[in-house]
């Protein structure tokens, strides 16, 4: 299989916006370069040239794209090199592959993202697994918007939660989840939907605590409906921000009816817990 690297190239007032595209035309993850290029990746020709063709169509002149070959390399396997069990207080991220005795009341999450987002490695998965593990009740009704692999999910369900429903919009990621839920024995727990979160998530209000691991335009876009989500009092997650967007979130957290509770930072990312005043 050849994959392709897709470089975007644009004003620094787009980027955000551009990034959100690239995540929903792809359903992969979207890396930013120091110079503030995009990179996006494509597993093959026609659906690298499918993604250039459509972001010189609806950006026109506003972007700069081109494309790269990538090695020849089992992607499948490659990207398990050096992962490892994770520990986030009682609750410990151990990839599916890797042999790992639990201590006595560890909570355990045993997971494998094949093509989906979510190993554990990831900054932002690691910094809304610290504060999962600190603000989950155990019978906690939990909504995970944008659920990928299942990750937070699953260990949403390790650590006491009563039912967790994922929403996401890619069905593959959602099979692929369904697969770690069963592995994990919470299968019964743990349902996924596909669809917008921010048109499905009030449908399951009201929920105690709601998980939001996703680009920072996405988490403001989406504040009024997790607001009616979640109940008085609840608490909600938001993951997937750089350290240096901390300070743009706050604002809208604040007057979207939310107070802060705590932060997290792993490397460059940043999450906060926040209650629904």
């Amino acid at each position: 299989m050849t994959w392709w690297s897709i470089e975007v190239q644009a004003a620094e007032a787009r980027r955000e916006a551009l990034g959100a595209w690239l995540v929903e035309h792809t359903g992969q993850a979207v890396e930013e370069r120091g110079d503030g290029a995009l990179l996006a990746f494509a597993p093959d020709t026609e659906s690298a040239d499918r993604l250039l063709d459509r972001l010189r169509a609806e950006h026109g002149s506003a972007v700069v794209v081109s494309r790269r070959e990538l090695d020849r390399v089992d992607w499948t396997t490659e990207w398990r090199e050096g992962l490892g069990p994770r520990s986030f207080g009682r609750l410990t991220v151990v990839p599916s592959w890797y042999e790992y005795q639990p201590r006595k009341d560890e909570a355990i999450v045993v997971i494998d993202p094949e093509s989906a987002f979510g190993s554990g490695e990831h900054g932002s998965t690691r910094a809304a697994l610290r504060l999962l593990e600190r603000f989950l009740n155990p019978g906690d009704f939990v909504l995970d918007l944008g659920s990928g692999s299942g990750i937070l999910s699953i260990a949403a369900a390790a650590l006491g939660a009563s039912r967790v429903v994922g929403l996401e919009q890619d069905e593959d990621c959602n099979e692929v989840a369904r697969r770690n839920a069963d592995r994990n024995g919470v299968g019964e727990r743990v349902e996924f939907f596909h669809g917008d979160g921010g048109q499905l998530a009030p449908l399951f209000a009201p929920v105690d605590l709601a998980l939001s691991n996703i680009l920072r335009s996405v988490n403001v876009s989406m504040l009024p409906e997790i607001h009616r989500a979640v109940r008085q009092g609840g608490s909600v997650i938001f993951s997937g921000m750089e350290r240096v967007e901390a300070s743009e979130f706050l604002a809208p957290l604040l007057s979207g009816g939310f107070q802060i509770r705590a932060e997290a930072i792993e490397g460059d990312w940043w999450a906060v817990a926040a209650e629904r005043a």
